[in-house]
């Protein structure tokens, strides 16, 4: 499928998707779908929650907030204790303390930063009743908090923004489970590994050798993986691994699935605040945003490799230099951005190899905070904070208070904004200094100067996301990467989630303020291209200075841009 087939086929796939899903979504959370309450009911049964009892925004972080940790806790015991338990064909012993801390920290918070081989590392039962298990839930959490928001700007008057039980148990009954069965079977048609089986052992007679490939159960992984931005694959090489992901077919059907519900939920923003202009005015800040990123970071992948030009060697098909030929150069640059580009972090060819303006194509979407279209849930409630710091600059610009769906934009609600727009970079880039200032930190990267300072950044850039993808050329699992890397995941999940539904609670509050002539329209080519400037401007402002130590200066090495 050529460049142009693809992007037109993905476009109408997500325009169709907008609408129908962003619909379906909106109608699951107004508590018009009933079809698997026979489910349901036993659950809530379970968890001791009353469906019909909503809970304050504070009530409801504090349930997010402990259902994480005892999920951080039972996932760490199960990679420690993973060789006293069942499906565990290669006799795989627990996980080192340090890098158990690490990887449930990271799936618990929707990073899946991997600093180990999964296949010969975690066992069935470690893959699939732990890391599986935490890429539904960590995604049905983003969720649940992007809707939580989404109904302080719907609400009037009102002192609670939902049930968090609730919304987490009809998140993955309705949603992620029927889609991610439906895909993982188209996986496994295509030819993804599905089984218990264990490995199997090939061996070759013409030249006496022995093999040993490892299998399991990918397929369906894969499907949560990419569906729920999550990234964390059953193998090393993820994406770029035949038995993950097999053909054509599923390396679109990856980049769809990834983009699928984030641009989706811009819809069911609208049509539950009941404006559906709004909710186009937030899907055209992103579809401007990643189809610019997209074009810079194909252009550059389409370009011969710096490094082999320097060689002597002249090329005509693009940077191929760690891709897979049946992917190519333009399809993996497509990939990679929108895996960069809505915390997924999935990957089917080394970003490590990218040229040094591709490399920067992907780093800076994720400093952008991920909202082109982002992750899951996070996608949606991040664009909305620069959304509320646009409508703040533009109430500012016409002499009045600022005004968003109705909502009185004053200083609590600026203040927390502007909280949650500011943890993700100081987190990142305390993290980088800190990397660069010590011995340890300064042992990770595998290459000299700002290639290596690249590799330096752009990992905590991805922690600090909750992206998990890598530039591959890290050495990361060692205590310093494992810890600090724990830490910059929890700040960037959880010190932006808190903000979030206290400004959810403060929002729905509020009553509602009448429209007048002079109220700054929120739902126009204006405002869309103010809030890009207010992306653009705070991902800058915050970055540049470290991204010209790195992909900048490394490419300006080779004397062009393109």
């Amino acid at each position: 499928m050529g460049l142009a087939l693809t992007l037109l086929t993905l476009v109408v796939a997500l325009a169709i998707t907008w609408r129908l899903l962003g619909s379906y979504i909106a109608a699951l959370f107004d508590g018009r779908l009933h079809f698997l309450s026979a489910i349901e009911r036993p659950v809530y049964r379970l968890l001791g929650t009353d469906p019909s009892h909503e809970q304050s925004w504070k009530r409801y972080a504090g349930a997010l907030v402990v259902f994480s940790a005892v999920s951080l806790a039972i996932t760490y015991a199960v990679l420690r204790l993973q060789g006293h338990l069942p499906l565990n064909p290669q006799h795989l012993r627990g996980v080192a303390p340090v890098l158990s801390f690490n990887t449930a920290v990271s799936f618990v918070t929707n990073t899946n930063w991997q600093n180990y081989a999964g296949e010969t590392t975690m066992s069935y039962f470690s893959q699939v009743g732990a890391l599986m298990v935490q890429q539904f839930v960590s995604a049905a959490v983003g969720i649940a908090v992007a809707v939580a928001l989404v109904r302080g700007f719907a609400r009037r008057g009102s002192s609670t923004i939902g049930n968090f039980w609730v919304d987490i148990t009809r998140t993955m009954l309705y949603l992620l489970v029927p889609i991610a069965f439906l895909t993982g079977v188209v996986f496994v048609a295509q030819g993804a590994v599905q089984t218990f089986a264990g490995p199997a052992t090939v061996h070759d007679v013409l030249n006496g050798v022995t093999q040993v490939i490892a299998r399991g159960p990918a397929a369906f992984m894969e499907s949560i993986k990419q569906l729920g931005t999550n990234g964390g694959g059953f193998f090393n090489a993820n994406s770029a691994m035949p038995l993950e992901n097999p053909t054509g077919l599923t390396n679109f059907l990856s980049i769809y699935l990834v983009l699928a519900i984030p641009v989706a939920l811009t819809y069911t923003f609208g049509k539950m605040v009941g404006s559906v202009r709004h909710g186009v005015a937030l899907v055209s800040v992103m579809i401007l945003l990643f189809g610019a990123w997209a074009s810079v970071t194909i252009a550059a992948e389409h370009q011969n490799n710096p490094a082999v030009a320097a060689a002597g060697v002249t090329s005509h098909v693009g940077n191929t230099v760690g891709k897979e030929v049946r992917f190519g150069d333009t399809s993996s640059a497509l990939f990679a951005v929108a895996s960069t580009q809505t915390s997924t972090g999935s990957a089917d060819a080394s970003y490590d190899s990218f040229t040094p303006l591709g490399g920067l194509g992907l780093m800076s979407g994720m400093m952008m905070g991920e909202v082109t279209p982002g992750g899951v849930g996070s996608g949606l409630y991040t664009l909305l904070i620069y959304a509320i710091i646009a409508v703040f600059i533009g109430g500012l610009m016409i002499g009045r208070t600022p005004e968003y769906l109705g909502k009185k934009i004053q200083a609590r609600e600026v203040k927390l904004a502007g909280l949650a727009a500011l943890v993700m970079p100081l987190a990142v880039l305390i993290a980088t200094a800190l990397a660069v200032s010590t011995a340890s930190g300064r042992a990770g990267p595998l290459n000299a100067g700002p290639h290596g300072f690249s590799e330096i950044l752009y990992a905590f850039t991805s922690q600090g996301n909750n992206n998990g993808s890598a530039f591959a050329g890290l050495s990361g699992n060692t205590p310093f990467y494992n810890v600090v890397g724990a830490i910059d995941m929890l700040i960037g999940r959880f010190a932006i989630i808190v903000p979030v539904l206290a400004l959810a609670g403060s929002l729905a509050a509020q009553g509602a303020v009448p429209e007048s002539l002079g109220t700054f329209r929120t739902d126009n080519g204006m405002f869309v291209g103010l809030t890009i400037g207010v992306v653009l401007i705070i991902g800058g402002l915050t970055f540049f200075p470290a991204v010209a130590l790195g992909p900048v200066v490394e490419q300006l090495a080779h004397g062009r841009f393109f």
